[in-house]
């Protein structure tokens, strides 16, 4: 059996940075949460296909750890993943929720790339690995990197670490579920036009523990939050006091002993 953490991520934050080729580009410090995690197992298994248990009524060709799969299977042009998956299943303790702007998906399927490129010797560079799974999803090159710490931009595709000791999280998720592509639908449509890249030009030099201090304003600081709030308006009434939104939410983060 073969065993790797999927840890789950919070934005410190996100700004979104322009829209070409019909997505959205942005700048962000995702900061990966230590003791938050799935926990993705390859068990031993004669399976007619590739199978994966955990994961509720997620159909399979949605799953992502499924089009991580596929899109590795393609890359390397090779039969060796689908017979090492007629003899292995994965299998996936669920904790981070879904909906909930932390990468539980993306962190799923990067996991299980990362893991399946050392236990079959694909040899797949880091770099291309990314490349890789920036085609399932944007998030997916930050966990494929695993750095604690990254300022992300572009698409996605562009992470860069930041050097900082991870920060202690609490995390609050109240029982709204946020459509990702939904809220970046809305900001779209409603705020796209307002964006304004000089406010916060210089944010991906600070600390992240330093620029929570000086911007205590979670709209500010993620511009998805005000989309989360269109489209979600109850969210209003769940948000914690003084407390930030990662992502495109619905999770609400603050630093453990902060006011």
């Amino acid at each position: 059996m073969y065993t790797i953490d999927a840890h789950a991520k919070v934005n410190i934050f996100l700004k979104i940075t322009g829209h070409r080729d019909g997505y959205h580009t942005l700048l962000s410090r995702f900061m990966r949460v230590e003791d938050l995690y799935d926990t993705i197992e390859i068990v031993p298994c004669e399976c007619a296909r590739f199978t994966i248990e955990g994961c509720g009524d997620v159909p399979r060709e949605s799953n992502t750890v499924y089009k991580a799969f596929t899109a590795l299977n393609d890359h390397i042009e090779n039969p060796l993943l689908i017979h090492f998956f007629m003899h292995h299943k994965v299998t996936i303790t669920k904790r981070i929720p879904s909906q909930a702007g932390l990468g539980g998906g993306s962190s799923d399927a990067a996991a299980f790339m990362r893991l399946i490129n050392e236990v079959c010797k694909l040899k797949i560079p880091t770099d291309t690995l990314a490349q890789i799974g920036s085609t399932i999803g944007a998030d997916l090159p930050f966990f494929i990197y695993n750095y604690p710490s990254a300022n992300v931009s572009g698409f996605g595709e562009i992470v860069e670490p930041f050097e900082e000791e991870t920060l202690p999280f609490k995390l609050f998720t109240p029982d709204i579920g946020c459509n990702t592509a939904l809220v970046y639908k809305t900001f779209k449509e409603h705020l796209l036009n307002d964006i304004t890249p000089c406010s916060f030009m210089g944010w991906e030099k600070y600390k992240s523990a330093e620029l929570l201090d000086l911007i205590d304003d979670p709209v500010i600081l993620n511009d998805l939050y005000a989309a989360a709030l269109i489209a979600y308006p109850e969210l209003k009434d769940a948000a914690p006091e003084g407390w930030f939104f990662s992502g495109s939410g619905s999770t609400f983060f603050k630093v453990a002993g902060s006011r």
